[in-house]
């Protein structure tokens, strides 16, 4: 009798933990595509907050001005920053990529001095910038203004494109990940079947029912999802370790929310999954309860 109690045991605990691994490893996938969303907003507006575009400013015009122009600059919301670039800096960084100093041949600088401009990451875009260009345009110092719409494009093409090709694998992951763990507690709960039948001869209802059942796999869920995070941690580390200041794109917030997500993920995903193991044994006649 007690060896048949201790082999039980050991059954429900290989089950059990069978199943704590089967949905981790679900979730662990779901971590990484939240995650990789995460990572490609960051990196979106890193890039976009890294485009810049010069204003070209007309010669002889004073020191004065020009820091009162790129004061009232700084004050614009759309604005994340900027930076004076002088006529002799211009032409310092145009020898250090030439290897030349453009006077020495010309026998005068024919560069202009500019202010370089940075956006915030929602105003980095075609449409929002021909508003900002004709905007600055009306500064009598102005000259022109210059920058890569083919690349700006380019930039908010790509993200676009990136953030729908992740919406779609979250949405196709989910419904595996749904599938995958609805497997899993079903034949958990298989093997209580004709237990679930016994309970409702007995007059019990079917929230009565479920409620043991929905307890059980939300624990289980918990600890999965803990185990998840614990992997999902190992990955950041790894990469960590490989490619140098990867981290740096996510903050404490960010890693926050993954762990919330997954750990809401691995509740929510557990009871909807128990309740429809449970509710299809319920509808069962006992006939069907042999031949499953």
């Amino acid at each position: 009798m007690a060896e048949s109690k201790k082999v039980s045991s050991v059954s429900f605990f290989n089950s059990r933990l069978t199943s704590i691994i089967s949905i981790a490893l679900v979730l662990f996938l779901l971590g990484l595509i939240f995650l990789m969303g995460l990572l490609g907003n960051k990196l979106s507006v890193y890039v976009k907050e890294n485009i810049s575009f010069s204003i070209v400013l007309k010669d002889n015009q004073k020191e004065a001005e020009i820091k009162k122009m790129q004061k009232t600059l700084d004050a614009l919301p759309y604005i994340k920053s900027t930076e004076y670039i002088s006529k002799e800096q211009a032409a310092k960084e145009l020898e250090e990529e030439l290897g030349e100093n453009p006077e020495t041949f010309l026998g005068f600088n024919p560069l202009q001095a500019s202010i370089e401009v940075k956006l915030y990451s929602e105003y980095a875009n075609p449409d929002s910038l021909k508003l900002i260009e004709k905007k600055i345009k009306n500064y009598t110092s102005v000259s022109d203004l210059l920058y890569r719409k083919d690349m700006m494009q380019m930039v908010n093409d790509n993200v676009k494109r990136v953030s729908l090709i992740l919406l779609t694998l979250a949405v196709i992951l989910m419904a595996i990940s749904f599938v995958l763990i609805s497997n899993t507690i079903r034949l958990l709960i298989y093997s209580k079947r004709f237990l679930i039948h016994t309970m409702k001869l007995v007059g019990a209802t079917p929230s009565f029912i479920r409620r043991p059942f929905v307890r059980y796999n939300v624990v289980s869920g918990i600890f999965a999802s803990i185990l998840a995070i614990f992997m999902l941690t190992g990955a950041l580390y790894y990469l960590q370790n490989e490619l140098s200041g990867f981290i740096q794109l996510l903050d404490i917030k960010a890693l926050v929310i993954v762990y919330a997500g997954v750990l809401v993920m691995g509740i929510l995903l557990s009871i909807t999954a128990t309740v429809f193991a449970v509710n299809k044994y319920l509808r069962m006649g006992v006939d069907k309860l042999y031949y499953i």
